[in-house]
């Protein structure tokens, strides 16, 4: 069956999915009005249930190794539920209930659900990053295309500003993966280029290796360096927003950043334990993200700069520019 448009429970499922999976999140969330942060912490609730599903975890924790004969199973029906939701067939899982309530209100394209689910596919697949062209592109499934949704949620509709959204989602995926790497390389999992690997002579199956740490390091640090045009792009795009709305995304963006901050300020005991921003550093980052919100109304902004990797359009949409095209220079 098929939860209501209006259905209480879902919302309760969504607020308790955010409060377990992103204590940033959920702070962030309640600058919204209330009307937007409903729709937000459902869709967040249908992204992370696919996440989890897929890692074999609760609420982004305790991941289990999942074999990839499961993994494909647990992903078609990711896909097949997802379908549904667009097709108006039955649902039982209020994960996915939560999503058509979204869809519903803010015709957000299955071809961005389904973007989502791509990216959990590349995981599946233990796709390789041969370039960090090839990075951005799943940085772009698992985050840029949230992004996308959430700024549809916002109200927004516009390209440039589903560009500028795109380009935060890049920007927090980065800042994850530089977070993450030693994490995500005791589960076998790399998302850093292979190129940039072998510049440093680490060996992608021993990334983990203590003797490597320093030259890790330096890898996220070019991560996180990769990430601050993107989250300059990002600011440009919140004079678009409503205001609260505008709030709310600046003050994730400022936590994020901090968490890059951090990890560059940390060198090689970046991945000792796990880099987070403090209840003190997220106050500070709300009364940062405010006044973000409100300069954005009249600052002038430059456009966005040509060498930014672009998002993929839609069949018959014209694009500034490929994306491969606007490789970086590390990749040469």
């Amino acid at each position: 069956m098929s939860a209501p448009m209006d259905d209480p429970t879902l919302l309760e499922h969504a607020h308790q999915s955010i409060a377990v999976g992103s204590r940033s999140f959920a702070a962030a969330s309640r600058l919204f009005d209330a009307p937007t942060r409903r729709s937000a912490v459902m869709l967040y609730a249908w992204c992370r249930h696919c996440d989890d599903v897929i890692d074999g975890q609760q609420a982004g924790h305790d991941a289990v190794p999942v074999s990839r004969p499961q993994a494909e199973q647990c992903l078609a029906r990711l896909q097949a539920q997802t379908h549904a939701v667009y097709q108006g067939q039955p649902l039982s899982d209020p994960a996915f209930a939560a999503l058509r309530d979204v869809v519903r209100r803010h015709h957000v394209p299955r071809g961005e659900a389904l973007d989502l689910l791509r990216g959990f596919e590349m995981d599946v697949a233990e796709y390789r990053y041969r370039t960090f062209d090839d990075t951005l592109q799943y940085c772009y499934h698992v985050a840029g295309v949230v992004g996308l949704m959430m700024a549809r949620v916002m109200g927004a509709s516009s390209a440039t500003t589903l560009d500028r959204a795109c380009d935060l989602g890049l920007a927090l995926q980065l800042t994850n993966i530089a977070r993450d790497i030693i994490e995500d390389a005791r589960v076998g999992r790399c998302y850093l280029p292979e190129r940039w690997l072998q510049d440093k002579n680490i060996p992608a199956q021993r990334l983990a290796d203590p003797v490597h740490r320093a030259a890790v390091a330096d890898l996220a640090r070019q991560l996180i360096e990769h990430a601050e045009p993107y989250y300059v792009s990002a600011q440009a795009g919140l004079g678009a927003l409503p205001w609260r709305s505008a709030w709310a995304v600046a003050t994730a963006a400022t936590v994020y950043r901090q968490i890059g901050v951090k990890v560059l300020a940390a060198g090689s005991h970046a991945w000792d334990a796990r880099v987070s921003t403090s209840k003190g550093e997220k106050t500070a980052a709300v009364l940062t993200g405010l006044w973000r919100a409100v300069s954005s109304r009249w600052r002038r902004w430059p456009e966005r700069p040509a060498r930014l990797w672009n998002r993929p359009r839609p069949v018959g949409a014209a694009a500034p520019g490929a994306g491969r095209e606007a490789a970086h220079a590390s990749d040469r």
